[in-house]
């Protein structure tokens, strides 16, 4: 009997202009949580779309319990008791999350001994003890479109476990959670090993590796480049060979040279679309030469107070004043013109059009000028040409240059691609929320440099960001908001992370 229940041998995949997977050999065994490490764009994904039948390998064989296999649609692969949870779900937003989980192996009955139907009743029960028994609770009559992010992401594992997966693969899956939500998530899968199933991480979160599994594939540019036992290997080890260079965790940063006020935000208050208010009365001022981070758990407004200044949502009352101009009621392009650029939360929905090419996506801040457009005619060799210099400088990194349609590049590189955007704009105030979300270890790196030289250019930062070490790095101002209402502002050097981190609950000092 084989000594892996996964086995991949020599395998290499071809796209054109690109090489995803070069001569790649792993096996995996039963039971251990198996972590594949590399930078945004290294093979990973598509390495394990192979395995889950989504493509044919070029070149080499997979083998299942020491049999060989060939996948031509995800159906074998589960067939061979093998699941995926991709990084963007494959879930049908008007559809309940019962109906999710059992399509296309719906629980047909025939009524009057004759005519097939669906007891949605039945596969109700099935979903909810099933979620019981994983500690994966879902109310199964929700619908899709109705429930956050975590929940979709419960309904994918359970997908997999109502289809009998016991090989479970794992594409990026804490790249949109909360880091509550990712301790959850990590729990649920030690879980799972427990219970007898083989996990495979796809990642490039490092700490998270360290936390959950037993060894660790380092891809790099598409070939294998060493398989480490995690506990006998240090993060700055994993680090170095993911990137192929000295990683370093922190950033040279001058002092702060404060300007005049960029951002003056005023006794702002926003409401949702139940009139409910998201942001209560919260003032503050942001400097040219000055990060100002806004930290707080997800859900507390930040995205709204983003949205406000951008203009993506309307402000119930306050003002927002941009270099001296009330901005309030302006659309969007005028707030760009008057010296704003924005990194989304949501680089899907809001940040790029997926389905139109990087360079058009890059030039979406500029088409309508020279030398994008002439009497109305857009220039398409001025967008390549802009496209080429950003892919070099912001180390996008794209199949098929310019004319790489943007949904099928990596999401970290489709992140590096709305940085560059914008931050080419050289503009007085930048927000940036989330910036580093889905993001690989050397990339997180080179976006907190750049955000550093447009503070020392003297852009003012707005910096709304999740992550509590990242805000303490660069921060110099950090205001805390919890629900809706902003308890402190306060100079960096006089907050501790015990201290921010408790505003965030909600605990105000004595």
């Amino acid at each position: 009997m084989s000594e892996y229940i996964v086995e991949m041998r020599h395998i290499t995949k071809r796209f054109p202009g690109i090489i995803a997977n070069n001569d790649v050999s792993i096996g995996i065994r039963k039971g251990e949580v198996y972590a594949l490490l590399g930078e945004n764009g290294a093979g990973k994904s598509t390495l394990m779309s192979m395995l889950f039948g989504m493509y044919e390998p070029d070149e080499g064989e997979i083998l299942i319990d020491g049999k060989t296999v060939t996948f031509h649609s995800s159906t074998d692969a589960a067939a061979c008791s093998i699941g995926m949870v991709h990084q963007h779900f494959k879930l049908v937003e008007p559809f309940t999350i019962a109906e999710n989980i059992v399509l296309g192996v719906e629980p047909v009955e025939k009524r009057l001994g004759v005519l097939p139907w669906v007891n949605i009743r039945k596969a109700n029960e099935q979903i909810s003890e099933l979620s019981k028994a994983y500690g994966l609770e879902v109310n199964p009559t929700d619908r899709i479109e109705d429930v956050p992010v975590s929940v979709r992401q419960r309904v994918e594992i359970l997908k997999m476990l109502y289809r009998g997966a016991e090989i479970m693969i794992f594409d990026e899956p804490t790249a949109v959670l909360t880091p509550q939500e990712i301790d959850f998530l990590l729990q649920i899968i030690d879980n799972l090993r427990k219970d007898g199933k083989t996990i495979i991480l796809i990642t490039h979160k490092i700490a998270e590796i360290k936390r959950i599994a037993d060894r660790c594939a380092i891809l790099r540019q598409g070939r294998l480049i060493d398989v480490r036992d995690v506990a006998e290997s240090s993060v700055q080890d994993l680090a170095d060979l993911m990137v192929g260079r000295q990683v370093r965790f922190t950033q040279d940063k001058a002092a702060p040279n404060f300007r005049d006020p960029v951002l003056e935000v005023q006794n702002l208050t926003v409401r949702d679309e139940h009139k409910f208010e998201v942001v209560k009365d919260v003032s503050f001022t942001v400097h040219g030469g000055e990060i100002f981070a806004i930290a707080g758990v997800s859900g507390n407004g930040q995205e709204e107070i983003a949205d406000a200044i951008a203009g993506l949502v309307k402000a119930a009352s306050g003002k927002i004043i941009l270099n001296g101009k009330d901005i309030t009621g302006e659309p969007v392009r005028e707030r760009c013109l008057t010296g704003l650029s924005y990194i989304p939360e949501d680089r899907n929905a809001t940040g790029t059009i997926p389905d139109m090419t990087l360079q058009e996506n890059l030039a979406l801040r500029e088409y309508y000028k020279e030398p994008f457009s002439k009497k109305g005619i857009l220039q398409h060799d001025a967008f390549r040409r802009y496209a080429d210099q950003l892919i070099e400088t912001y180390d996008i990194r794209c199949a098929q240059g310019p004319d790489t349609v943007l949904r099928s590049m990596s999401g970290g590189n489709q992140q590096k691609a709305i940085v560059g955007r914008e931050i080419e704009e050289q503009t007085s105030l930048i927000i940036f929320v989330q910036p580093t979300r889905g993001l690989d270890i050397g990339a997180i790196e080179n976006i907190h440099r750049q955000i550093l030289q447009e503070r020392d250019r003297g852009a003012a930062i707005l910096l709304i960001s999740l992550e509590l070490e990242e805000v303490m790095m660069l921060a110099d101002t950090i205001g805390v908001l919890y629900r809706g209402e902003m308890l402190r502002i306060d100079s960096a050097e006089n907050m501790t992370m015990q201290e921010v981190g408790r505003y965030m609950m909600g605990v105000r000092e004595a």
